[in-house]
Parts: C-alpha cells; sequence; structure tokens
C-alpha cells in the first residue's frame, strides 16, 4: 500500500482550531516534523484541511 509522507511547513499561530487540531491528529507538532502515514481516505482528507500548512508526497 502507498505511503504519504506531511510535512509541516508553515506554523499554526493565528490558524483555527480545527487546523490545529487536525495536525495535532496527523502528528505534527513544529515546523519541519515530518510524518509518514498510509495513504487513506482518511488521511487524505485530514490534509486537505491544512493543505496550506503541509507539503505531501508519496513514498513506497
Amino acid at each position: 500500500m502507498a505511503r504519504l509522507k506531511v510535512t509541516q511547513l508553515k506554523g499554526i499561530v493565528g490558524e483555527k482550531h480545527s487546523a490545529r487540531e487536525t495536525l495535532r491528529t496527523l502528528g505534527l507538532k513544529r515546523i519541519g516534523d515530518v510524518v509518514v502515514k498510509e495513504d487513506r481516505p482518511e488521511i487524505r482528507g485530514m490534509v486537505r484541511t491544512v493543505r496550506h500548512l503541509v507539503a505531501v508526497e508519496e513514498v513506497e
């Protein structure tokens, strides 16, 4: 199964509460943090919610 590498590029200061919680749920705490998650619809939806704060790459 494919995996997604999610990197936080911007901070959460001034963001809505839902965006902050979504980043925490993904496991991102600070700028530069990287997590690798399975490519599932739930994860894609979370990434779409915070797409202005993160960068996403597909990895094998």
